[in-house]
């Protein structure tokens, strides 16, 4: 007989999903309402505007799509691509892949630029496709690679699609409430994320936003956009301005509670200060890593401090450490993907999993798992040295 699911309490270090704040979870148990509910309608435009400010962003078209990250992307290609049109795709890990394969389901012919995992986008090559390609229409990129924890400058990429007339497209899914993001500021004119990252809520929910110039590419389309669900001409009738509301769809309302709460304590705590927690807590897992003789994949100066990939030591075997890990310590890490896979970890510092106490068991039990495995670190330092950054 099947009975209710209870979970194991697990600490989230990997790349996601991260740990998930009380405050948030306690949210998703309020009272469901109705998706037209006054009282919701109040709530979604909280929401909208609380995106404004973490995205930094006037656009008004600024909303959460109904689904995960990968739905957002998809939102922001199948909005702006018609059949023929060519994009400047930069691919430097797993999700300038997924970037391509949207360009080419939607029609549009993808120009690759091509960087080695682990790097950030070549500003260079990019000036070069353009000048290759003079007629390509958008260049689409990711801010913050998950699956080498690398990041790119989304401001210096994005001043060159304007020295060329185009539109961006930036993946901001690890990167926005993790660091700074600027939309505005640096001239995106689509851009979306996910839930489940540094805003430590559960997935399922994408914010994105739209700039007034991406909202007119929408409008001018000679194409129906080919997804009915995704058509921002048809969402925005349900998160559009103050008046009265036209059914879309059936929002998923708890899980709207938890992002709006999410917002809330990113308000709380203020934008800034949690960039800075972030920076404060991979510098000391940082020293304790390099203590341990763990090196990092990615240089220093374009290292993402909430998503860290290390080495994996000479000999060790990727599977068993991450499931002694899962198995002796309920601390979840991430192993690497694509040519990366059994080569690197992928360890979070997330949001709500972004703290003191995380930092300090994952050296713990990494060190303890890699002694047992007689594996070539170097033991009892890594705390210590964690610990002098905090002092």
């Amino acid at each position: 007989m099947i009975t209710s699911f209870h979970p194991p309490a697990r600490t989230l270090m990997g790349p996601g999903p991260s740990d998930v704040s009380p405050r948030v979870l306690a949210a998703m148990a309020r009272p469901t309402i109705g998706h037209l509910d006054p009282a919701f309608i109040e709530m979604m435009d909280q929401i909208k505007q609380m995106l404004k400010t973490l995205f930094n962003t006037n656009n008004e078209l600024t909303i959460p799509v109904s689904a995960p990250g990968s739905a957002g992307m998809e939102a922001c290609f199948v909005n702006l691509v018609e059949p023929g049109d060519k994009v400047i795709v930069c691919q430097n890990g797993v999700f300038g892949g997924r970037m391509k394969e949207n360009v080419q389901r939607f029609g549009g012919e993808a120009i690759m630029v091509q960087d080695a995992w682990g790097t950030p986008v070549d500003p260079e090559k990019v000036r070069a496709a353009f000048q290759a390609h003079p007629d390509a229409k958008i260049l689409a990129f990711v801010h913050a690679e998950t699956s080498t924890g690398v990041r790119s400058d989304a401001q210096q990429l994005c001043a060159i699609a304007k020295e060329f007339g185009a539109l961006t497209i930036v993946d901001a899914v690890t990167s926005l409430g993790g660091i700074e993001v600027d939309v505005d500021g640096w001239g995106i004119d689509a851009i979306y994320s996910g839930t489940q990252k540094c805003l430590s809520c559960p997935p399922g929910i994408s914010p994105v936003s739209f700039s007034a110039q991406a909202v007119a590419r929408v409008k001018a389309r000679t194409t129906a956009v080919p997804s009915w669900f995704l058509d921002k001409n048809l969402v925005m009738g349900y998160w559009g301005g103050s008046g009265k509301r036209a059914y879309h769809h059936t929002a998923p309302i708890n899980s709207l509670y938890a992002l709006h709460e999410a917002l809330v304590m990113v308000n709380e705590e203020g934008i800034e200060n949690v960039w800075a927690r972030h920076e404060k807590h991979h510098a000391a897992l940082r020293a304790g890593l390099e203590a341990m003789g763990i090196t990092f994949l990615v240089d220093e100066a374009s290292r993402l401090p909430q998503l860290n990939s290390v080495r994996i030591p000479d000999g060790v075997d990727d599977a068993a450490v991450r499931t002694a890990l899962l198995q002796n310590y309920n601390l979840e890490i991430g192993a690497g993907l694509g040519d990366l896979a059994g080569k690197v970890w992928r360890i979070g510092l997330m949001g709500a999993a972004c703290n003191q106490r995380n930092v300090m068991l994952c050296l713990d039990a990494l060190e303890n798992t890699l002694q047992g495995m007689n594996a070539p670190i170097n033991l009892g330092m890594a705390a210590q040295a964690a610990l002098a950054t905090y002092r």
